[in-house]
């Protein structure tokens, strides 16, 4: 490994931080940026997806965000050739790619390769039950056939456990259970991987810039946002595009199902749950170097430590 070229993954959950540290690192480093995010792929989510905007990809531009229309899937595996790709063109150009995002099984698939399902998540599992106490395991059936339906064709309507693992992917993922079974190659990752991440050791300040951000996205115009991808007509709420946190949540309100002030308490229940998780698989990375974001991007230190990390090959 010493003799490969490096690149940095910048990890963290939802609301802490990442683009801005992101931002400052390519000041500081001879890096390239690429998004490793499974919503910020779809053209027209922007606000909800907080992705980085005009002013900040002219700063410094972000591959891989805005190459899918919401109709369409994104795959992990395409993620994993599309940054493999990416990532090759940064360093022939000289550069150190820099991956930042937070969708977790993208930076797992990337480097492990995708043969490996996620583990179970207890809180997943346990909200999936109560629903399909209230409405029956033959309604999650109808579900997963939306988003998954090789699954759903050989899963019958009253097997609740294998239904339940089965949805259960899919929101960990992004991607249905078929999709990634049959996914059997792996992308050859030939680089000294230096792996960071934004770690707020106290929750309480991450839940309260969730929050804070979410009342942001509003005033952005989130709301119109959304009601723009619903007039097109051809976009379902089954799907992944759409099935994001708060897009969610705003489209049910869009139907009425739910009234605005319950769409704002269950997109900052659900914001809270999504962070817990990612929270949850920066855990377990391996080799990760995590910096406290409870108060303050940890500016300084990340870079004091990158500029170690990355001398020791004599890159930089």
């Amino acid at each position: 490994m010493a003799d490969h070229p490096p690149a940095i993954f910048l990890m963290g959950p939802t609301a802490g931080g990442k683009t801005a540290l992101a931002l400052e690192l390519h000041d500081a480093f001879p890096v390239k940026i690429i998004s490793v995010d499974s919503s910020q792929v779809y053209r027209g989510l922007d606000i909800g997806t907080a992705k980085p905007t005009t002013a900040e990809q002219a700063r410094a531009p972000h591959r891989l965000i805005d190459i899918r229309d919401p109709a369409q899937a994104y795959s992990a595996a395409e993620f994993c050739t599309d940054a493999a790709r990416e990532m090759e063109a940064i360093t022939r150009a000289g550069k150190i790619p820099l991956l930042v995002g937070g969708t977790m099984f993208y930076f797992h698939a990337l480097e492990f390769g995708l043969s490996d399902l996620p583990s179970a998540d207890p809180e997943i599992r346990e909200r999936l039950s109560a629903e399909a106490a209230r409405k029956g395991w033959e309604e999650l059936h109808r579900r997963l056939k939306e988003v998954d339906a090789q699954s759903a064709k050989r899963i019958h309507p009253n097997d609740a456990q294998r239904i339940q693992r089965a949805l259960e992917i899919y929101e960990l993922t992004g991607q249905s259970l078929s999709e990634l079974a049959s996914a059997k190659h792996r992308v050859s990752l030939p680089y000294r991987l230096i792996k960071i991440a934004l770690w707020p050791q106290d929750r309480a300040p991450l839940h309260a810039r969730i929050e804070q951000r979410f009342h942001a996205m509003l005033e952005q115009g989130f709301l119109p946002e959304v009601e723009k991808l619903y007039a097109r007509g051809d976009l379902k709420a089954s799907m992944p595009s759409i099935r994001t946190v708060g897009y969610r949540q705003i489209w049910e309100y869009l139907t009425a199902k739910i009234n605005y002030s319950e769409m704002i308490e269950q997109a900052l229940a659900a914001t809270r749950q999504f962070a817990k998780r990612q929270i949850t698989w920066l855990r377990s990375y391996p080799e990760l170097k995590a910096f406290d974001s409870s108060n303050s991007i940890p500016l300084s230190e990340s870079q004091d430590y990158l500029r170690v990390m990355i001398r020791q090959q004599g890159s930089v």
